[in-house]
This record gives C-alpha cells, structure tokens and sequence, in this order.
C-alpha cells in the first residue's frame, strides 16, 4: 500500500476544495436506493449537478423521467431538479472522469453464514479505479466492518497509479439514514466524516458541508466505520435486552408493555426501547454482524452482540408458538387456520420489507400448515427468497374469515379499530391496540 501523505498546499485538494465551495464540482453518487436518492436530491437542491449512477435500467429511466420511488424524497423537487439538468441517471462508469467527488452507497449485505459480502463496493471500487483521474474525492456512504476503505478500497485504487493524499482523497462518512422519519432528514442530521488521512478528511468535510448542517470530523475512515456499526449494534442490544424481557414476562404472566412503560417514567439512567416480532431492515439485523467479524479477525469474542443476534432471531418463532398456543385454546387446530398478517414492511410507514420478521413469521405459519395472507398498505406485493404474495384488501369479510390476525407492523394507514371490530382475534406484537378503548377481550399483546 503506498500511503503518501502530502503537504496541506496540495494543488489537486486546493483545486477540488475550490470547486466545490463553488459549486461547480461534479457529484457522482453511486447506487440511487433510500440513501443514495435522497443524498443526490440533497446535493441537487443547493446547486451542484449530480449524475446518479444506478444499474438497475428502470430506476434510472425513472430519474430520467423526473419519476420518484423512494418515499423520503419530495417528487415535486426531484421532478424539478431533473428538468433543470441538475440530476440525472446512467448505468454504467463511463461518465465518472466527469465526477469531481464520487459517493458509494451500495448495499452491504451478509452471507448465509452471516459474514461480510461486499462484492459491491469492490466491484463498484474496481469500476472507478478504471476511470480514475486526479482531483477525485470517493467516499464510502455503505455501512460495513472497520477497516474496508482503507483495507479493501484504497489498493484497488491506488492501482490506477494515482497517489493517495496528492492525486485522490478517500473518505468515509456513513450514511444515517432512518426510512420514513419526518423530523430527521439527510440535510439535518449530523454526518460522521473520516478520511484515510487528513487531507482526504479536510476535503470530505468540505464536501459534507455544503449539504449537511453539522458535519463532525474524526480521526480516520476506521474510526468512522467504527461509529455507525456502534450505533447500530447497541439499538440491536438494547432490542434485545426487551425482547427477552418480553419472552420472561410472557412465562410470568406479566404485561412487558406495563413494565416498559412505567420504567420509561424515570427522568435519567434509561432509554425506551420496544420489544416487536424480531429485528428487520438493512441496518439492525445486519451491522452487528460486521462488527462481530472483524473482532473475530481480531480474536476477540463481542459477546453482547453474538447474544443480542441469538435473541432476536428467535422473536419470529415465539410469534409462531404463540399464535399456536392462542389457536388451540379455542380448539382449533394451527393447521386448519386461515391467518391474516397486517404489515409486512420492516416498520412502521414505510415500504422496505428487507430483512422484515413478519416474512419469517409468514414462513414460520405456513411451516406449521396455515393459510396466512398479509395486508399492507405500503406493500402492493412482494418477492423474498422463493416466498411470493401479494397484500389483500382490507375487508370485514376478510378479517371474520380469518381465524386470527397478527398485527406485525403498527402502519398508521390501517384501522385498527376496524380490525379488531371484525376479526375474531388478535395477536398484537407492536402494542398499537392500546389506543382502542374497547374489544380488549379479542386482544392478546405479545
């Protein structure tokens, strides 16, 4: 590895700064899914052209046509932008010699066997290699182990003959990203920034802020990575940790949502946390898993992470054996049962169902020889590891045919009053029913 650091006086970072403080910097953002649309929208809006680079060939006919797909960004500003030149989408690299800074965010999922894939940020990273020019800042947004963009990332680069800290910068700055949050957007929530060496951190942080109101520095790109797998395994910890107070409470005959609800009274030394039917998403159920592989490289045991994903994943299953249990006390058998699920997305208001526990807990049902359809306003259909359905209308007739309802994701478009008038009963695991003054007797909480 070549790492060269340079003098502060560096023509190519004096000239890349420059550009970019005028905005006449050339944005690439690489991969236009629920990070990168929203950060590309973002850049567009204050003045910089940006060319998405996006190989699925119908999302970027659809940026092309000025139509969204993503539901945090507004379709009135990106249909705007697009008009306006300032936004438009290819499917290949050719254009990245164009591209002043070029944003990676391209999923990071896991193997079976729970380690690392990144087979898209190297093939994306090989990519730019061969069109590498000086003056270029790449900065991984994909959340991933500590040590991929300097370990994986840079030699791929520096193959291009290029010198790190003179010629090109490289940086991380993981993505926050928070599907359907209305009061936290990319514009204001704080960005993390942490380049391979200082120059590379001077010009990232000056990138960032020309978008993001508060961008805080750290020491390296390691550090960086470091700080989002953090956040995100201690929200899957804490999960957890209600989670199995849920699976005691359940034993003892206890409320969890009582417990949890008069514990969050204390005003210090607590953070509400909920238990639900498992852990979905492309961050919670994922993250923790790079982070408990590097420390394996390490030969480290993290294990407060190896537990929390134990637990976790066995949410789906109690779900099951709980609606199993509430079946048989009404004598009917689980596998003569017709089951509607209400929500399939990973949470509330939105349309991801990546990685969502009610498709396990769907599985899980239909293993066991019921007939389960699902309802979800947000999800029209869906195809997920040889599981194919498609959402029903949410009628009386359905709900009085069905033998029980699980109520999987608590979606603010579903009436749940409706439901639970109409259904014969209810497994709530998102404590939604505690809105509703009457029909407790048809309601089991999780």
């Amino acid at each position: 590895m070549n790492m060269m650091v340079s003098s502060s006086s560096s023509v190519h970072k004096s000239e890349l700064i420059q550009k970019i403080l005028n905005r006449t910097a050339v944005v690439g953002v690489v991969g236009l899914g629920y990070v990168g649309l929203p950060f590309a929208v973002e850049k567009a809006k204050v003045g910089f052209h940006v060319i998405g680079i996006e190989q699925n060939p119908q999302r970027a006919d659809k940026i092309n046509r000025g139509e969204n797909y993503i539901q945090d960004v507004s379709s009135e500003e990106l249909a705007i932008l697009v008009e306006q030149g300032y936004l438009k989408a290819v499917t290949d690299f050719q254009q990245v010699g164009q591209m002043d800074a070029i944003i990676i965010c391209v999923p990071t999922p896991l193997t079976k066997n729970l380690t690392p894939d990144l087979q898209y940020v190297e093939n994306v990273t090989r990519a730019i290699a061969g069109h590498l020019r000086p003056g270029q800042l790449i900065c991984l947004e994909s959340t991933t182990y500590p040590g991929t963009t300097e370990e994986l990332m840079l030699p791929i680069l520096e193959e291009s003959g290029f010198i790190i800290e003179d010629e090109f910068f490289l940086a991380h700055s993981p993505e926050r990203v928070d599907p359907g949050n209305t009061r936290y957007s990319t514009k204001n929530t704080n960005k993390i920034v942490g380049g391979v060496g200082p120059d590379s951190t001077e010009v990232a942080e000056t990138f960032y802020k020309q978008t993001v109101d508060q961008v805080i520095t750290v020491s390296s790109a390691k550090t960086a990575e470091l700080v989002k797998v953090f956040e995100n395994t201690f929200r899957a910890v804490n999960i957890a940790l209600v989670n199995e107070l849920m699976l005691l409470c359940d034993r003892m005959g206890l409320s969890v949502w009582e417990v949890l609800d008069a514990a969050f009274t204390k005003p210090f030394g607590i953070m509400p946390f909920y238990p639900g039917p498992g852990v979905g998403g492309h961050c919670i159920p994922v993250d923790p898993h790079y982070l408990e592989w590097k420390a394996r490289e390490l030969n480290f045991s993290t294990h407060f992470i190896s537990l929390a994903g134990e637990i976790n994943r066995k949410i789906p299953l109690f779900v099951k054996e709980k609606v199993n249990r509430l079946l048989n006390k009404k004598g009917k058998p689980i596998a003569r049962s017709q089951i509607l699920v209400l929500g399939v997305a990973y949470k509330k208001d939105v349309s991801d169902y990546r990685e969502s526990p009610a498709l396990d807990v769907i599985r899980l049902l239909r293993g066991e020889g019921a007939t389960v359809v699902y309802h979800d306003p947000y999800v029209d259909d869906f195809k997920d590891n040889g599981l194919t359905m498609e959402s029903y209308p949410l009628t009386e007739e359905l709900l009085q045919s069905c033998d029980m309802v699980v109520i999987a994701t608590d979606h603010s478009l579903i009436d749940y009053e409706f439901v639970v008038k109409h259904a014969q009963q209810v497994l709530d695991t998102r404590n939604v029913s505690r809105l509703l003054a009457g029909s407790k007797e048809r309601i089991t909480l999780l």
